[in-house]
């Protein structure tokens, strides 16, 4: 069995293109996207870590910030980012682990052998500043990822731990949520001044509370 959301994420050493880490120390007390990329110099991975690359502010935001990895040897990884930022038009900014004796792509079950058994798959984890597990996604390499939905993603798992509410289908920042089921409507009156929707007895609407 693969790692599962609330597990804490397993701690490694690793060599990176920003230098080796101990990746609990390098979490600190930040959110982490750390997702895996099937090879270097390859087309679709090129435009993924591009748009990652811009997105650094919007990361920051949130307190959160990438690292990605694939099974190439560093001196690749280096020379790719020079064309990363030459077709992307940005500046490389988050580290590239070389996990060449795939022992992190194993602790992190981001090798599928049915799929491809020598590369990784373009996997996605999104974890805590308690180094917790909180999200998890994975494509296949055909396909490139949709890193707006990572932000969403984060936005949704932030303002649900500071309230008592779910985000529906499609959410998006600033947009009305759902009061969780398990809060009467007694208690949810006192917990969402600015009111709620009572579409059914377990479907209870109201503004985003933090906005």
């Amino acid at each position: 069995m693969g790692l599962l959301l609330g597990d804490i994420a397993p701690n490694f050493e690793a060599e990176t293109t920003e230098g080796n880490i101990k990746f609990h120390d390098w979490i600190g007390d930040d959110w982490v996207v750390f997702f895996s990329h099937p090879a270097d110099y390859t087309p679709v991975c090129t435009t993924e870590l591009g748009y990652t690359a811009k997105l650094k502010d919007e990361f920051a935001k949130r307190g959160a910030k990438a690292i990605a990895l694939s099974v190439d040897p560093i001196a690749d990884h280096h020379g790719w980012v020079k064309d990363i930022e030459e077709t992307q038009g940005v500046k490389m900014n988050f580290p590239i682990i070389a996990d060449t004796d795939r022992s992190v792509s194993e602790l992190y079950t981001m090798i599928h052998p049915n799929a491809d058994p020598k590369v990784t798959v373009r996997a996605v984890y999104i974890i805590d500043p308690n180094k917790k597990i909180r999200a998890t996604f994975t494509y296949p390499p055909s396909a490139g990822r949709n890193f707006n939905e990572v932000l969403r993603l984060i936005d949704s798992l932030q303002l649900t731990d500071g309230y008592k509410v779910a985000t529906p289908v499609n959410w998006e920042d600033g947009q009305d949520v759902i009061v969780v089921p398990s809060i009467s409507d007694e208690d949810a009156d006192k917990l969402f001044p600015k009111g709620y929707t009572k579409i059914k007895p377990y479907l209870r609407t109201t503004p985003q509370p933090d906005k």
